[in-house]
C-alpha cells in the first residue's frame, strides 16, 4: 500500500455565497483572526504527513501564491526591526511544504478541477480537501481519513451526520456494511437529494481520500447539470467498476466559510481559542451581550 503523502486543494471557485469581499479577493483569503482560511486547510494536511500540495486556482487568485511563496522585502524589513516572532511565521509560510498551482481556466465543476491534477498525482492515492471546509479537532479530519484508508485499502469520503433537513445541501451516502464504529462501506453516494429520497444522513463534508483511479472515471465522466463534470459522478462509477469505497464519521467542528455565518463563526470560535485575542474577545462578548 502506498503512502499517502499528495493532496489537491481546489481553490477555483469565486466565492459568490460572500458577495462583495470576494470581488477582488479569493475567498480562500478571507481572514480567520490572523490567517488566511486556506492557510488552516495547508497546515491540517501538512500535520497528518502531506508533504505535496497541488492548488487549483483560477482567474483572480494571484494573493494564493503570494501568500505562500518567499518575501524577500517583508522577512529582510522584519529582520531589521528584531521582530524575530513575525519573522518566523512568514518563513513559515514559504518552507510549509512542497505547493504547486495549476490554473483550473473553466468553471466545469469540481471533477473538472481535480482532473487538472492528472499529471502531478499520476496513480498515487491522495486527499481532497475543499478550499470552503475547515475542520477544528486535536486529531485532523485527514489524519483519520488516512488512518481508515491504512485499515480497509480502500477510497475514503470524511462524512458527518446532518440534521435530515439539511440533506438537500450534500453529496449524501447509502451505506452498506458497518465495518466499524465510525466507518461503513458505500453501496451508493447521491449529490443533493430530496429529503424524502436521501439514503441517509451522512453527509460528505469537504474531505476525501481516492485513489489514483479515480482520474479514469474522471475522464469518462459526461458534463451534468451546468455543464459541470462532477466528482460524486466519477466516484459512483470507480464504485461500480469493483472499487471498494468505504464512508468514515469523522470527529471534529466543520466551519463553512463559503457563507457569512459560517466564517463568522469560524472567526469567533477561533479568536477564542487564540491566546493573543481570547480575553479581550471574552470581555467584548460579555460587554455587548451582558453576559
Amino acid at each position: 500500500m502506498k503512502k499517502v503523502t499528495k493532496a489537491v486543494i481546489p481553490a477555483a471557485g469565486l466565492g459568490t455565497r460572500v458577495l462583495p469581499a470576494t470581488k477582488a479577493q479569493p475567498k480562500e483569503m478571507l481572514v480567520i483572526v490572523d490567517k488566511p482560511s486556506l492557510q488552516y486547510i495547508v497546515e491540517e494536511l501538512v500535520e497528518s504527513g502531506i508533504t505535496d500540495i497541488v492548488i487549483i486556482t483560477g482567474r483572480n487568485k494571484n494573493s494564493i501564491e503570494d501568500h505562500f511563496d518567499y518575501s524577500y522585502e517583508l522577512e529582510e524589513t522584519l529582520k531589521e526591526k528584531e521582530k524575530d516572532e513575525l519573522l518566523e511565521k512568514v518563513k513559515h509560510l514559504s518552507e510549509i511544504a512542497n505547493i504547486f498551482y495549476v490554473r483550473q481556466n473553466h468553471p466545469l465543476g469540481l471533477g473538472h478541477a481535480i482532473l487538472k491534477a492528472k499529471p502531478f498525482i499520476g496513480d498515487d492515492p491522495f486527499v481532497i480537501a475543499l478550499g470552503d471546509d475547515i475542520v477544528y479537532n486535536e486529531k485532523t479530519a485527514t489524519s483519520q481519513l488516512i488512518e481508515t484508508y491504512e485499515k480497509y485499502g480502500a477510497s475514503v469520503l470524511g462524512v458527518q451526520e446532518v440534521p435530515k433537513e439539511d440533506v438537500t445541501k450534500y453529496g449524501i451516502v447509502k451505506p452498506s456494511e458497518i465495518l466499524d464504529s465510525k466507518t461503513v462501506g458505500v453501496e451508493d453516494f447521491v449529490e443533493k437529494p430530496s429529503i424524502e429520497e436521501a439514503p441517509s444522513t451522512m453527509a460528505c463534508l469537504g474531505r476525501y481520500l481516492l485513489d489514483g483511479k479515480i482520474f479514469k472515471f474522471l475522464e469518462e465522466t459526461e458534463a451534468g447539470k451546468g455543464g459541470e463534470i462532477q466528482l460524486t459522478d466519477a466516484i459512483l462509477k470507480m464504485l461500480k467498476a469493483g472499487n471498494k469505497v468505504v464512508a468514515h464519521n469523522f470527529e471534529g467542528k466543520r466551519y463553512d466559510i463559503g457563507n457569512k455565518i459560517g466564517l463568522l463563526k469560524a472567526n469567533i470560535e477561533f479568536g477564542l481559542r487564540n491566546e493573543e485575542t481570547r480575553d479581550d474577545l471574552i470581555k467584548y462578548l460579555k460587554e455587548e451581550l451582558k453576559i
